[in-house]
């Protein structure tokens, strides 16, 4: 699967998902776009965005694009925080589909 990982996020958070394609925002030199023009980018070259922004399904009208996102809502945006919901992800992966935004938070402890 082809996963773009938001600005947001740290970049590392790639070694967690080497089983598929991932690549940074950054990487692709699409740093600073806005989230509607990010998504328009990225839906021609992945099938997943992987964000921390809480408030991207509020803002853009995503179920319009062909791409899945996945929220985490790890409550920051550190690495250390957002790698304990990355199990969860891999889990869902295989079943999301373009359009959906799916968040990931914390299991209650």
């Amino acid at each position: 699967m082809r996963i773009l990982i938001d600005e947001c996020l740290d970049w590392r958070i790639c070694r967690a998902l080497y089983e598929h394609n991932c690549v940074s925002v950054h990487e692709m030199g699409w740093g600073g776009l806005s989230n509607g023009l990010l998504l328009q980018k990225a839906e021609e070259e992945f099938d997943v965005l992987l964000t921390g922004d809480t408030n991207l399904s509020f803002q853009q009208n995503v179920t319009s694009f062909d791409i899945a996102v996945v929220v985490l809502d790890a409550g920051s945006t550190r690495l250390a925080d957002t790698l304990e919901l990355i199990p969860d992800v891999l889990e869902l992966l295989p079943s999301i589909q373009s359009g959906e935004v799916v968040r990931v938070r914390p299991k209650p402890k």
